[in-house]
């Protein structure tokens, strides 16, 4: 579409729809009017600005398809137990004395296997905070290792922010997802080291954060596991033999064959409404996603983050990672930094000869730093969770953007420098 919108629309349309955010105005309402302001400031009219937008939100739709129908998966795994039953296994096999560490694995896994972030940290929190009243470490070094456990799955994960980077750059999801393996290793030793330096500071665990489990039945770990086995497997065959099975197939297909293993299927039809809730939201918030993606994309602003580089004498590709530090933080979020970050900045990233694989990587790792700000659900959502005020919440963000720019150091150095 030959429109152009000045870098000044397009950043005080994304200013708008931060503030309209902070001021919990509802987070997709605020992306479409940060739009409308940005391409109508921007210098388009109004109907080039709808088109913009539409077109913005039309490159979406691939994304939230798959997003959808893994909505089966996730809530197979949540519904049935299996989750909390994966997240007792690493605690009980590591024991007390390796609390932290099981803490930071336990969430690590559940979120690489499937589960949302801000969902893991709500599984294990149960377990981790009578794990940590019994070793008396600190809530705010608990909190800290679910979140640090929770961000490094996330970029290995088949989860909304992956499928979102691997559609923005045309790429399989399970290239996203090996992709990030290296540098998710590095935030789990990195979370483990804070956590620890944390153990005796902050808030300590009072009897009345501890948390009864609900889910009674639970399946055996191998039954609770092979479902997102099943889907990582399938997700597979494209690079070991050359069969491609999409993720809006594989996704619920590993969730139906666990709950067939965990001898839950009759109960299926729940599970996936169950998991199509927690996915709508979010395939509502990519469509407001797309809105404001359509605008800066078709506007200056990628120009002059360029133009930048080129002055400061920094590398093209650190435009990967800045990408999707920034979105990540207009937006708090993980999956809609990392779609508008991969949407926007993807076209321009090849051409500047960044291969799609490693600028889906570092824009992806990018969206794991600023993602917990105070105006997204995460922050509030993981500090609930726990029963942490606002403020002694707010504390933790050094360190929870600390795990996420060593994820993204470790990817931009293999995958801009290296490779």
């Amino acid at each position: 579409m030959d429109i152009t919108v000045s870098a000044f629309g397009a950043i005080v349309g994304l200013a708008v729809a931060i503030v309209l955010i902070i001021k919990q105005v509802n987070p997709t309402y605020s992306l479409i009017l940060g739009a409308i302001i940005g391409g109508l400031l921007g210098g388009a009219n109004i109907a080039q600005t709808v088109a913009l937008m539409i077109s913005g939100a039309q490159g979406m739709i691939p994304a939230i398809l798959r997003i959808l129908t893994s909505g089966i998966l996730a809530g197979v795994l949540i519904e049935t137990g299996a989750a909390s039953k994966i997240a007792e296994t690493i605690v009980e096999k590591l024991g007390d004395s390796m609390s932290i560490i099981a803490i930071v694995l336990s969430t690590a896994v559940l979120t690489a296997v499937g589960v949302f972030v801000d969902v893991s940290v709500i599984t294990v929190a149960p377990i981790a905070m009578a794990i940590a009243k019994k070793t008396n470490i600190s809530k705010t070094a608990i909190l800290l290792a679910m979140i640090g456990g929770g961000k490094s799955g996330n970029v290995i994960s088949p989860n909304p922010n992956a499928i979102a980077a691997a559609d923005a750059f045309e790429i399989p999801l399970t290239s996203v997802m090996a992709a990030g393996i290296l540098p998710a290793i590095f935030g789990i030793i990195a979370t483990v080291f804070i956590a620890r330096s944390l153990s005796h500071k902050g808030i300590p665990i009072a009897n009345r954060d501890l948390i009864q489990e609900e889910i009674q039945d639970k399946p055996s770990f191998f039954t609770a596991i092979l479902g997102p086995l099943v889907a990582i497997i399938l997700l597979a065959l494209r690079p070991i033999a050359e069969i491609e099975i999409d993720p809006l197939i594989a996704l619920p297909v590993g969730g139906v064959i666990g709950s067939i293993a965990m001898g839950k299927f009759k109960e299926i039809n729940r599970y996936a409404k169950v998991g199509i809730g927690k996915m709508t939201n979010v395939a509502i918030l990519l469509i407001g996603t797309g809105t404001i993606s359509g605008i800066i994309a078709n506007s200056e602003l990628k120009d002059v983050l360029v133009n930048v580089l080129d002055g400061t004498g920094a590398p093209a590709f650190l435009l990967a990672p800045l990408a999707g530090i920034l979105m990540s933080a207009a937006t708090a979020s993980t999956t809609s930094g990392t779609a508008v970050g991969s949407q926007v900045f993807g076209p321009t990233l090849m051409e500047l000869g960044v291969s799609n694989v490693n600028a889906a990587a570092m824009v992806h790792s990018g969206a794991t730093v600023l993602d917990h700000l105070p105006h997204g659900s995460f922050f509030h959502t993981t500090g609930g969770s726990v029963n942490m005020s606002i403020k002694d919440r707010l504390k933790l963000i050094p360190y929870e953007s600390l795990v996420g720019l060593v994820i993204t150091i470790v990817s931009t150095v293999i995958y801009g420098f290296i490779l």
